[in-house]
């Protein structure tokens, strides 16, 4: 371990950053249920995870940073959101935005960003608006000025991260470009016209993500914090990039590890609560012969994720290891993560579900907040459709299509 002049850790190895994950997950943990009964945000736990130097562990080597593996990310991740799925997500723009900085030929925001991840700031986005035809579609705009710098004017909703957030990375559109540009526009949470109205977060799961909306009225950007995207890239010929396996496999890190915590508080609901069926003729509930065999099934469904998930994980770092990143090592990271993901939107649900067949009526009790772990992965596994992921599956099954690049879905 070393320090940074702020005295944030920067955590060296993974097995470092690991151990600090799980360290931080126990302290999480133990206030989960009461953030959920009371509406509390996760704020404390943010800053904590700030200092513990977590936040900087994929910040590249050039710039400070450890440059540890993308998997080290994801497992940090899953322990994080299984300790509180709010929690999670709530990290989950930071890595990727982190990753996609590492991949700009033009670097111009990197320095400052790195600089203020490795003290401790963690990076949100703002990206998904409502009132479009499709959830792609960008309104806000960012218009350069004569004297080189630019505004940002519009509304965002999904703002995943912004709480807790020094820097939030907004997708915006630059006006009067043919074909239309995207851009990807870094603004700090404290300039002026930047207005956070996370209350606004109505969704009966991941509560504690506060991703409600975020407003962007006429905010000053420098030119260093404008990054031009030009057109949209085609997606069969596109370059290839993992950072959509990336994004997916944090995606799917927050379900599994939200599956995690429901398996484990079931059986603990189980063991030392319910109240074995009278048929049974056992002592205990744990020891009725259909739980005992319910409980072996849902454990082997999430053995299987947690598998295809390290798995997915490793062939990105593999993918990236290469002297250049191929097609072929980019399509199988990111076909390999889609299963992942496809199958946690179905398995970590009906284990997040199947728990309370087996916990009894009382479970249900508000007071245990169990319920949480449903709602919460019902919600979040919503982020992208699971059947889109089985059409390329299956396409590269029969076809041997690649899939395609599609920005952070594959």
């Amino acid at each position: 371990m070393t320090t940074t002049e702020s005295t944030t850790p920067v955590l060296t190895s993974s097995e470092e950053a690991l151990a600090t994950a799980r360290a931080l997950a126990v302290d999480i943990a133990a206030g989960a249920v009461e953030r959920e009964l009371t509406g509390t945000w996760p704020e404390e736990q943010l800053r904590q995870i700030g200092r513990s130097g977590l936040l900087g562990i994929i910040v590249p080597v050039a710039f400070g940073g450890p440059g540890l593996p993308r998997a080290t990310a994801v497992e940090v991740l899953r322990i994080l959101a299984q300790a509180d799925s709010a929690v999670g997500q709530l990290l989950l723009a930071h890595f990727v935005l982190l990753h996609a900085i590492s991949g700009l030929e033009n670097n111009d925001p990197a320095p400052r960003i790195y600089a203020d991840v490795l003290a401790g700031a963690q990076l949100g986005n703002a990206t998904v608006e409502r009132g479009t035809r499709l959830s792609v579609d960008r309104l806000t705009t960012v218009t350069r000025q004569q004297d080189g710098t630019w505004v940002l004017n519009g509304t965002k909703y999904y703002a995943t991260g912004t709480l807790g957030a020094t820097w939030i990375a907004v997708a915006a559109r630059i006006p009067d470009t043919e074909p239309s540009h995207g851009a990807t526009v870094f603004v700090r949470s404290e300039d002026s016209g930047v207005t956070l109205n996370l209350d606004k977060w109505s969704s009966f799961g991941q509560r504690g993500t506060a991703s409600g909306e975020v407003v962007f009225d006429h905010v000053i950007v420098d030119d260093a914090f404008v990054i031009d995207e030009g057109p949209d890239p085609d997606p069969v010929t596109a370059p290839p990039s993992v950072l959509g396996a990336f994004d997916q496999a944090l995606h799917a890190a927050v379900d599994i590890g939200i599956a995690r915590a429901a398996l484990e508080d079931g059986a603990r609901f189980v063991t030392t609560r319910t109240r074995p069926w009278f048929e049974a003729n056992v002592d205990s509930a744990a020891d009725e012969p259909h739980v005992i065999r319910r409980f072996g099934e849902l454990t082997a469904r999430l053995y299987a994720l947690e598998a295809l998930l390290a798995h997915g994980a490793k062939l990105v770092d593999d993918a990236l290891a290469e002297p250049e990143l191929t097609r072929e090592s980019a399509a199988a990271a990111s076909l390999q993560v889609a299963a992942a993901k496809a199958l946690a939107q179905e398995f970590a649900v009906e284990i997040a579900s199947g728990i309370f067949e087996l916990a009894g009526s009382s479970a249900t009790d508000s007071g245990h907040a169990l319920d949480r772990h449903w709602r919460n992965v019902r919600v979040h596994s919503l982020h992208d459709p699971a059947r889109w992921k089985y059409v390329h599956l299956g396409n590269y099954t029969l076809h041997g299509t690649k899939p395609p690049r599609l920005g952070v879905l594959l």
